[in-house]
């Protein structure tokens, strides 16, 4: 790829490594909002000129701050686009509605590299190796054996399974499509329907959610064995009816973020490599 002049703006320690590389591949990088800059206000000059402005994973907090966990900035979305010009393309991950209406308003071409299939895959891999050390880190006994319940079977889901069942964990993937079942059988695992799983709870050690809607409540978390804990794998805003889990007493681990906390520099180079691909598809 040419050189280019990219920001990276916001992040964990995915962000601050994916600038180190790319200046690595011969780029001009700016960065903003990891941690080297005081806290009295942004420089955004010339992030007019940039040929793409990298947000985080998630770009935008609630609140419509930048996501900014290594730095005491306070940064608007809406105050980095406004600096920027017609065309310019902008890529950031979990995107929300109110932030792509924002790029868009401005003409700014705006791309979700979380939506992107070759990152959401690789980033399996990152995510199930950091559940797993989390797994075996907080139970008593082995994965080896351990009823371990995985609710939803897509890229995380499939990628965790595999890699529990190679450990020797005994896997049911609940599962509303019939077609993710199919293959979770395929591949040795059991299946069985979302629908009604607390028939089911009352037997696992360990339950994984990997779905970003709420599926354990009450009547769900009621329902686990005692002892049995929950590990939250989903995105905003998660699985688990905390304040329910927190009065019935079951454990939850809300494991957000994983490959950058367990595996920043590969998650870092699947970054890069997936911006790499948006910037060669719209010849930037």
């Amino acid at each position: 790829m040419e050189r280019t002049h990219i920001w990276v703006i916001g992040g964990d320690q995915r962000q601050s490594i994916l600038a180190g590389l790319l200046r690595e591949d011969g780029h001009r990088v700016h960065t903003l909002g990891l941690g080297e800059e005081e806290a009295e206000g942004p420089d955004l000059d010339g992030i007019g000129e940039a040929h793409c402005v990298i947000f985080p994973l998630p770009a935008q907090q609630p609140e419509g701050w930048v996501y900014t966990p290594l730095s005491p900035l306070r940064l608007s979305v809406e105050q980095v686009l406004e600096h920027m010009q017609p065309g310019q393309l902008v890529c950031g991950g979990l995107l929300t509605p109110r932030f792509l209406h924002q790029a868009q308003a401005l003409n700014l071409r705006v791309i979700d590299y979380y939506a992107r299939e070759e990152l959401t895959l690789l980033n399996a891999i990152p995510t199930a190796e950091g559940a797993i050390q989390l797994a075996m880190e907080r139970m008593p006994t082995t994965i080896h054996n351990a009823r371990i319940w995985i609710l939803g079977f897509g890229r995380v889901g499939q990628a965790l399974a595999v890699r529990l069942r190679a450990l020797g964990a005994k896997v049911c993937i609940l599962a509303r499509n019939p077609a993710q079942r199919a293959l979770a059988r395929s591949l040795g695992l059991e299946a069985e329907p979302i629908r009604g799983m607390g028939e089911w709870l009352h037997c696992p050690h360990l339950v994984v959610n990997t779905v970003p809607a709420p599926l354990l409540g009450v009547e769900e978390l009621s329902a686990l064995r005692e002892g049995a804990w929950v590990m939250d794998l989903a995105s905003e805003p998660g699985g688990v009816d905390h304040p329910a889990a927190q009065a019935l007493g079951v454990p939850v681990v809300w494991a957000r973020g994983l490959p950058g906390k367990v595996a920043p520099h590969t998650a870092a180079e699947y970054l890069k490599d997936t911006v790499y691909h948006i910037m060669e598809e719209l010849g930037v």
